[in-house]
């Protein structure tokens, strides 16, 4: 392809992505296809000559379309958002076509730089201690694992990363029992093992429980095992529940413990002055992660990840060998070193270019628009005889599920008319939930985050789900 042909197809393209955008309401919400049915229509084998490009781009339409599930649908309401905006998708096409691996400073002066100024930026805007030092990851999981090898290094003095680990004790994590499955991962790469994750329980709103975290700390150390790291969750993925941190951080002080804190959705809400309440005390932290990939309007994948101690971050990554040596190896921020990647992204440019394009103001309108929709549409579900709503709805995410009251009393049953039920509402293709488990009740999430969800959308959602429980509770009948 050259130059010339490149710019025919790229305004084609571009012509696509706007039209796409512009009329995302038409499409299912949820992909309707059966297992195997994109497979089947690709051929076995790479093509051996060259294809044209307009081909291409129908068998895109025709081929892969059909098989998507439209995260930008503002009548997506499942997981947490993977939020986008036009003004990110423009840097995201400038970041692809500089096509920069921005591991070192020298190898991208102004991507380093950014990076360094937008971390201060999003300090600033959401109140975080401004001597934290921070550095975009890929995501929250990659910063959960840098929190935990960190916590290691620097109680075991750096020795396991020059050693390994078969002389190192036998480390304890703690965290809620409603915190995210990233923590078992992280324990599990970190070589501190799955099992060593100790779920601590919840008190009635879902968040951690001090006195059982304070009881599961004594009782380790009087079998001779090592606490190591506390992970406290602000927003948990189930239900947004808010862990304490005034009555954690005493704790973790106590005992000499490392203190992450995954804010990985709900740190967007920080825009909000009223809403610092949740980090009362973030500043005894250790380490702290959220992502404006999520509820920011910045593609994914943008995660900022702070820390309190830069030399740990940096003594815990640095490696380096003599094909990464320049003449500025000091004096500036050689962003390979603040984690567990060599390669990098240009990720800060579209996070400037959101900010920039939106303004705190928006961004805080937008972020209090969320949640004005969120705690409407739920006091209409407290009015509604045969929903319930499982937990405190501390954001914008709604936990309910059905009563029929032929099976109040059953949860079993109650969990397999919710599942039917969930399943009947996202087979429309008018809206996608999804779902969790709340002290074993089925409960249904609806999130209010999507970038371009509207009181309209949320009322036409709510007509659907009633319509549809009328239809399953039918079809038990």
């Amino acid at each position: 392809m050259d130059a010339a042909t490149f710019r025919q197809y790229a305004h084609e393209v571009v012509n696509m992505m706007a039209d796409y955008l512009q009329n995302i309401e038409q499409y299912p919400v949820k992909a309707q296809v059966k297992p195997g049915k994109i497979l089947a229509q690709l051929p076995p084998n790479a093509p051996m000559q060259p294809e044209n490009m307009a081909q291409i781009l129908a068998d895109f339409t025709q081929i892969i379309m059909p098989g998507i599930t439209h995260w930008q649908h503002p009548k997506f309401f499942a997981y947490f958002p993977a939020n986008s905006s036009y003004p990110s998708l423009l840097a995201e096409m400038l970041t692809a076509t500089l096509a920069a691996q921005c591991m070192l400073w020298d190898t991208s002066p102004a991507a380093a730089e950014l990076e360094e100024r937008m971390l201060d930026w999003l300090k600033q805007l959401t109140g975080l201690p401004q001597s934290w030092h921070g550095v975009i990851y890929d995501g929250a999981s990659t910063a959960t694992l840098s929190a935990l090898l960190m916590a290691r290094e620097r109680h075991t003095h750096f020795t396991t990363n020059a050693n390994g680990l078969h002389q190192a004790p036998q480390f304890r994590v703690y965290t809620s029992a409603e915190a995210h499955s990233s923590v078992e991962k992280a324990a599990k790469m970190a070589g501190i093992g799955q099992k060593n994750v100790v779920k601590i329980p919840t008190d009635e709103q879902f968040r951690l429980n001090p006195i059982a975290l304070q009881a599961a700390i004594q009782s380790d150390l009087e079998q001779q095992l090592t606490p190591l790291c506390v992970v406290a969750t602000l927003g948990t993925t189930g239900c947004t529940a808010i862990d304490s941190l005034p009555d954690i951080t005493p704790i973790c002080n106590k005992f000499n413990l490392w203190l992450h804190v995954d804010a990985a959705y709900a740190g967007t809400v920080l825009l909000l002055p009223d809403y610092r309440w949740m980090i009362q005390g973030i500043e005894q932290a250790d380490s702290y992660v959220f992502n404006p990939h999520k509820w920011m309007f910045t593609n994914f994948d943008c995660s900022a990840f702070y820390v309190k101690d830069k030399q740990t971050l940096l003594q815990t990554f640095t490696v380096l060998p003599e094909y990464l040596k320049t003449q500025w190896q000091n004096g500036v921020n050689n962003y390979a070193d603040w984690g567990p990647q060599l390669g990098r992204r240009f990720r800060a440019l579209k996070l400037w270019f959101v900010l920039r394009s939106y303004g705190a103001q928006q961004l805080q309108n937008t972020v209090r628009h969320h949640l004005t929709l969120a705690r409407q549409l739920a006091q209409e579900m407290q009015q509604t005889p045969w929903i319930e709503i499982l937990a405190p709805v501390t954001l914008n995410l709604i936990c309910f599920r059905a009563v029929p009251p032929q099976l109040a009393g059953n949860q079993t049953a109650l969990n397999n008319f919710n599942a039917t039920f969930m399943a009947n509402l996202n087979q429309t293709g008018k809206l996608y939930l999804s779902h969790t488990k709340l002290r074993g009740n089925y409960s249904l999430r609806m999130v209010t985050g999507q970038t371009r969800l509207t009181e309209r959308h949320l009322t036409e959602a709510w007509q659907q789900i009633q319509e549809t429980y009328a239809h399953t509770l039918a079809e038990l009948a």
